[in-house]
């Protein structure tokens, strides 16, 4: 997650308080741990009803909260999901301003934010200003209209168009 959205409004951004001059050398390579062959799990989070938590789980893997923060056992890792209508992104928005102000459970580590289309094609202006506003607090992925998971068929490849999601999940199937 990035980290410029604590930024309080009227103080200035402040620089690093230390100034690393000259070449810096490389720690030596941790061991793998055990875990690094295995999938990180997450925990799919939808901002309103209809987000489609229930299809990226089910596609990409990771636990369903519907829309509830996740329990003491699910994934502290959340993945914050959207339609890309005006009412998806503003629950977006709203969401994480909630994450922003620290009122998210304890625990819980934002990840990113999953746009999910509301509609086959490209969005129009208004809606595309208010992904870019979401892009620049928090990383963003987009998962095109896939005309199958209308029809309740979550079955075969996720969309190309997806892979970055994929990638993050370990879900490339």
């Amino acid at each position: 997650m990035r980290t410029d959205m604590h930024v309080q409004q009227g103080q200035p951004e402040r620089g690093p308080e230390i100034w690393i001059r000259g070449p810096v050398a490389l720690p030596d390579e941790p061991p793998p741990s055990p875990a690094a062959g295995t999938p990180r799990r997450f925990s799919w989070v939808g901002t309103h009803g209809g987000a489609g938590v229930s299809t990226l789980a089910t596609v990409y893997g990771g636990h369903d909260c519907g829309r509830d923060w996740p329990g003491p056992a699910d994934p502290p890792s959340v993945l914050l999901v959207a339609r890309t209508h005006a009412t998806g992104l503003a629950a977006a928005l709203n969401t994480l301003e909630v994450f922003r102000r620290g009122e998210a459970p304890r625990g819980l580590d934002l990840d990113a934010v999953v746009l999910v289309a509301d509609a086959p094609g490209r969005l129009p202006r208004p809606l595309a200003e208010r992904v870019k506003v979401i892009e620049a607090v928090v990383d963003v992925y987009r998962v095109p209209w896939v005309p199958a998971w209308r029809l309740g068929d979550p079955s075969g490849k996720p969309p190309r168009e997806a892979a970055a999601l994929a990638r993050l999940t370990g879900r490339s199937r």
